[in-house]
This record gives C-alpha cells, structure tokens and sequence, in this order.
C-alpha cells in the first residue's frame, strides 16, 4: 500500500515521471531499468524491488495514465452525456499512445489488476453518467450493460480490429444499448 506523501508515493511518482519524460526523449523500446533509475533518482534494486521488472513497471505507469482526469461531461441528457463519453473514450483508446497504454497495462498484468482497475475507471464514469441522469428523471440502463455493449466492443476493436473507428461507431454502440431502455 503506497502512503498520500510518503516516501513510497515520491518514489512511485519520480519513477512514474522518468519513464514518460524517457519514452518521449529515446523511445518505449530504448527504456532499461537502469536507465529510468537514473533519471529517478533510485537505485535500480528499488524499482525491481516495487515493481519487479520493466514490464510491470510499464504497465504500473500505463493503468496511472489511463485513468480518466475528469468526471465526464454535462450536456442535459442521458444520450447527449453517454455519446461524449463514449466519443472521447475511443478517440483517445484508439489513438496509437493509447492503445500502447493499453497493450502495457495488459502485458505486466499477471494476475488481471490492471485490466481490473482499468475496467474500474470506464465504471467509475458510466456510474456518474447514470447517476446523473437518473436524478433528471431519465431511465437508464444498467452500468455493466454499458460496458457490454459500448466499452467492450469498442475495447476488441480497439485491440484487435481497428479500421472504422471513429465517432460515428461510438454513436451506434452508444444508441444500441439506450433503445433497450
């Protein structure tokens, strides 16, 4: 358990922050443990320590930087906020960082917290979306069947089959699961 301020929470965030700035200078593939403690600060014995290797290292940075950094947006309806969300949440899934992110956050996730967490987030998100149009008197489906049939899909696709993604497919998936309602 990582303490708000603690040492362990400097440590994280120094690391956390020298493989972005290294990524961005050298490239993902030029990145060694050794390298990202120096520009840390630590020792590389630290950051096997934490995190093992740097595949779990990079997948530790990658769950951080998906994580959402607002609360979804307020435009008056249940269809209007799901279909922002929606858009936005594939425009940036599929952009190729995100999808290196995404690749990462899988590839070092050896027990499924990651994916967990990371499902965790698009939850956290639909949850304030329904929530909201609940309290405004709207029906709404039920969270997970928003991730059945919006975030999944577009998550194979984003994956596995990413020709014709665009705001238009957000648009169908995200109308497909409102006629249910």
């Amino acid at each position: 358990m990582v303490r708000p301020g603690g040492r362990s929470a400097r440590v994280q965030a120094s690391v956390h922050a020298a493989v972005r700035e290294l990524a961005s200078e050298v490239g993902r593939d030029a990145l060694t443990v050794p390298l990202v403690a120096q520009r840390a600060g630590v020792t590389p014995s630290t950051i096997y320590r934490r995190w093992g290797d740097l595949q779990e290292l990079l997948s530790d940075v990658a769950v951080e930087r998906l994580r959402p950094d607002t609360t979804p947006g307020d435009h008056g309806t249940l269809s209007s906020d799901l279909t922002s969300w929606a858009e936005q949440f594939l425009d940036e899934m599929a952009s190729p960082t995100g999808r290196a992110y995404i690749r990462d956050a899988l590839l070092g996730d050896p027990d499924g917290g990651n994916a967990g967490q990371c499902s965790a987030y698009a939850a956290e998100q639909i949850d304030v979306i329904l929530t909201r149009a609940t309290r405004r008197g709207e029906r709404t489906p039920d969270a997970e069947s928003v991730i059945d049939q919006v975030v999944a899909p577009m998550m194979y696709r984003i994956l596995f089959r990413p020709d014709g993604l665009d705001a238009a497919y957000a648009r169908r998936l995200v109308a497909g699961v409102l006629r249910g309602v």
